[in-house]
């Protein structure tokens, strides 16, 4: 596709023969296994049982989705694919902003050509997310103290994005430069994306880390020893409140209560300007079973139900900063984001 900086060690979605390569994340940390998708359906369902999660990934995965549904010149079933899959998981903007991207360049394309016009962009937004990924990261550990302990929730590195990650791009970038000495990692309940993924991640950089249970978070910053928390973000509305996986909330007030800087880390894509307050996101619910269910074994009594919600919102007040490629943002966000995504000519969708 393109030559990727050589310190990189995965692509969680990738394009080769044709086909859309993922890394069946559900399967991680047990099994690297890829999956070669040749039809556009098939990614669509990837993105909705998790096999490729992340807001950036999920949208460059549909993106390439786009591109298979363009073989034979068929516009009309890239429309459908359009349609199906900028819906797939409600909460990401980078899904429905990827896929209109998509649209766009499919109304652009000259007759015959449907096809390579599709793929070259689906390849332009790879290339800027990792672009993208690189500057949060330098921008993200130029924040960080020397020598400190690094809290982080969820998955928002390479695997949720292309190869880098957001914040996990920070914590990789600060952990080369010597900046972290330690990280956290939240095992993020129902699905685990901090034990098994994060620290799959963090394992292969060579960071000393932790898993802790999301419950120990305030323990561990009532005895000092979390100097900064740093998370991704699914949505970023207008006023700089922000979705991210569940539990990062909590996280914010624990992190206000102590005195600890609360750092999200993000691309501009993921800032969405027609939404005024985290009251307007819409937060998916998932399937009760991720929750009343562990390893196809019910472990919640018969006849007692569970709520799924995704993901939760924090407030403004509580975010220190939001960082992302074109700069870092800080109260008010209604101007600061509204200036960097003007800038970065995402300022409507």
């Amino acid at each position: 596709m393109w030559e990727m900086e050589k310190d990189s060690i995965f692509r969680a979605v990738d394009w080769e023969d044709g086909r859309v390569v993922l890394i069946d994340q559900t399967r991680l940390p047990a099994e690297e296994v890829y999956l070669r998708l040749s039809e556009w359906r098939e990614v669509a369902e990837a993105i909705r049982t998790m096999r490729v999660r992340g807001a950036p990934a999920i949208g460059i995965a549909a993106a390439y989705g786009v591109v298979l549904a363009a073989r034979g010149e068929r516009r009309e079933e890239v429309e459908a694919a359009c349609r199906e899959l900028a819906h797939v998981r409600p909460t990401a903007v980078n899904l429905a902003w990827a896929v209109e991207r998509m649209r766009k360049a499919a109304g652009r394309a000259a007759p015959g050509s449907l096809y390579e016009e599709l793929l070259a962009e689906a390849h332009r937004i790879t290339r800027e997310q990792d672009e993208a990924d690189r500057a949060i990261g330098k921008l993200g550990a130029d924040l960080l103290p020397p020598g400190c302990r690094v809290l982080t929730h969820c998955n928002a590195g390479g695997l949720a994005t292309h190869s880098f990650g957001t914040a996990l791009g920070v914590i990789k970038d600060g952990f080369r430069k010597g900046k972290v000495a330690f990280v956290w990692v939240d095992e993020t309940r129902p699905l685990l994306q901090g034990a098994r993924l994060t620290a799959w991640e963090l394992r292969k950089e060579g960071v000393e880390m932790a898993v802790i249970c999301d419950n120990m978070a305030g323990h561990l910053m009532s005895r000092g020893e979390v100097d900064v928390v740093v998370t991704g973000a699914d949505r970023i509305a207008a006023n700089g409140d922000t979705a991210n996986k569940i539990g990062t909330y909590t996280l914010a007030v624990l992190a206000a209560r102590h005195g600890i800087p609360f750092y999200v880390a993000a691309p501009l894509s993921t800032v969405d300007l027609t939404v005024p307050d985290g009251a307007s996101i819409p937060i998916e619910e998932r399937d009760p079973a991720e929750v009343s269910e562990w390893g196809g074994r019910r472990i919640v009594p018969a006849g007692v139900v569970a709520r799924n919600f995704a993901f939760d919102v924090t407030p403004a007040g509580l975010i220190t900063a939001i960082i992302t490629e074109g700069g870092v943002a800080r109260p008010p966000y209604d101007r600061s984001l509204r200036g960097l995504a003007g800038a970065e000519g995402t300022s409507g969708r």
